[in-house]
């Protein structure tokens, strides 16, 4: 490892801020062997999604035996695609609106839990209620036998940045889940599919599904893939929404305003609350980096060449406070998201190409319904505004954990 790529690792979003500013838009974090670049400007942000199926997608070293080998996160060609239209399409679209009355009861069941005077961690609530609602979708319910432990072997290896790195750099790994835990979630995921076809279980195990016959490694792999992706950057834009909310008196009670009479599902009906948390997805992005690619010929790039085989890593956090794409780009302005729509070369919260986040419509009405619900029931102030900062959970940016609420008033 050199030196930029060590300060990359240690330091990771000073280091991004420091160069946040660069013309050129890239940074090469590696030189040899096998040159890495992370790329934030437009043009070559619109190329790479371009050019995306042409591209190989080797993801993370820490993430991939996280995820596991077979996790539909590195699969290509037709397989992938195939995985993508049977656990996508129920996750977008009119299909959505089956989850409504879920997503409520289990948002609204959180907050009868929150009494006046409760100082709740902000991040770890919302994880809580988003990785339920996750479960839910897969399994058809939330059976604590397995979701405690599944949060709590999460926790110890994305808890800490620095344990992280530890697992990844002194033992070679971060910890697997064990196999107690893995096959508690392979049994949960094939009696839901036997119980309730509906299921993203049951729709992936199938009879007429292209993997109805997925041996249990696989199967594991796409189950930790799901439930993963599929809470912790919904947990960590519903817990920056709230926080960045409670800065601002004004901006808040505008959303209240608005969620008086609207749950929040329908993004349309909330004009405020929606730009609120597209902007928090732009300042606070769950995901800094949208995935490596592998370029696979030649291609030019500012004036040069960027040789095959360079690994080319879209950056969401830098593209998003690019001061050239976003004025003052570290003021948290919802306005800017009122009046337009913006290019997705320059803001891309749930990535691109053929890797677009299968989740983006789901997540963004779980964050718009957990807000609603939050300010529509509750009063509430944030504890200690100085711990508004964010930290790293893998690849994922959540508020650090001594972010707390307190609740002033219930308004029930």
């Amino acid at each position: 490892m050199n030196r930029t790529e060590l300060r990359f690792a240690l330091r990771t979003l000073p280091f991004l801020d420091s160069r946040a500013q660069l013309p050129a838009g890239a940074l090469e974090l590696r030189p040899h062997p096998g040159r890495r670049l992370l790329v934030w400007h437009p043009d070559a942000i619109e190329a790479v999604f371009r050019a995306d199926q042409r591209l190989g997608h080797p993801g993370s070293r820490s993430f991939r035996p996280l995820m596991g080998p077979k996790s539909l996160l590195w699969q290509e060609g037709e397989r992938h695609a195939s995985y993508r239209r049977v656990l996508g399409t129920p996750l977008r679209g009119r299909r959505l609106a089956g989850y409504r009355e879920m997503i409520a009861a289990t948002v609204h069941e959180a907050i009868d839990a929150l009494p006046t005077g409760a100082e709740p961690p902000i991040a770890d609530w919302t994880r809580r209620i988003a990785l339920r609602i996750m479960a839910r979708i897969v399994f058809g319910e939330a059976d604590e036998g397995v979701l405690e432990p599944f949060a709590a072997w999460m926790d110890r290896a994305l808890g800490s940045r620095y344990r992280t790195l530890a697992y990844r750099y002194v033992k070679g790994n971060l910890p697997l889940p064990g196999a107690t835990l893995e096959h508690a979630l392979t049994a949960a995921a094939r009696t839901a599919a036997r119980a309730n076809p509906a299921t993203l279980a049951g729709q992936l195990l199938g009879a007429d599904s292209p993997f109805a016959g997925i041996d249990d490694g696989e199967l594991r792999d796409q189950i930790v893939s799901l439930l993963f992706a599929g809470h912790e950057t919904t947990a960590s834009t519903a817990a920056w929404a709230l926080f960045w909310l409670s800065r601002d008196d004004s901006l808040r009670e505008r959303v209240v305003a608005e969620v008086s009479s609207s749950d929040g599902f329908a993004a349309d009906e909330v004009p405020v609350l929606q730009a609120v948390v597209q902007e928090t997805l732009r300042i606070t992005p769950p995901v800094p980096a949208a995935g490596n690619r592998v370029l696979t010929r030649d291609c030019p790039f500012d004036g040069g060449t960027v040789a095959a085989g360079t690994v080319v890593t879209p950056s969401i956090y830098l593209a998003h406070h690019r001061a050239d794409s976003f004025a003052e780009p570290y003021r948290f302005d919802a306005g800017r998201f009122l009046g337009g729509r913006v290019p997705p070369q320059r803001y891309f919260p749930f990535g691109g190409g053929i890797r677009h986040c299968l989740g983006s419509q789901l997540g963004q009405a779980e964050v718009r319904m957990i807000v609603a619900a939050m300010l529509r029931r509750r009063e509430l102030v944030c504890v200690d505004p100085r711990a508004g900062v964010p930290q790293l959970r893998g690849h994922a940016m959540a508020p650090s954990p001594r972010l707390r609420i307190r609740i002033l008033k219930c308004r029930d």
